[in-house]
């Protein structure tokens, strides 16, 4: 079990890099949607899941707008969700490290 959950993990963090870094080199849309490269930079550094669904909700006409920043906020919390497990399962790791004691 634990090596599909690394799968998962690793997956979880590299994929919306590798995919957001791939849409930059290879497409036009992540250009279109940032004025300069300093913020889709930052984006896929800090938080990969926010620019990638900023980019997938941009639009020529009208960027993002109404419903379309329900998306953006999914990608705020899977940020947030992938930083705080980090801590969760380094706290969960030393808490419970060693056997618990005999009763």
């Amino acid at each position: 079990m634990a090596p599909v959950c690394c799968l998962f993990l690793a997956a979880f963090g590299l994929g919306p890099r590798f995919a957001l870094l791939l849409w930059w080199l290879f497409g036009d849309r992540v250009g279109a949607a940032f004025d300069s490269w300093v913020w889709p930079l930052l984006g896929l550094l800090v938080a990969p899941w926010t620019t990638l669904f900023y980019v997938l909700m941009w639009s020529a006409v009208g960027g993002v707008s109404g419903w379309e920043w329900l998306f953006v906020g999914l990608g705020v919390l899977l940020d947030v969700a992938s930083y705080s497990s980090k801590y969760v399962k380094s706290t969960y790791d030393t808490r419970y490290s060693s056997p618990p004691p005999a009763i």
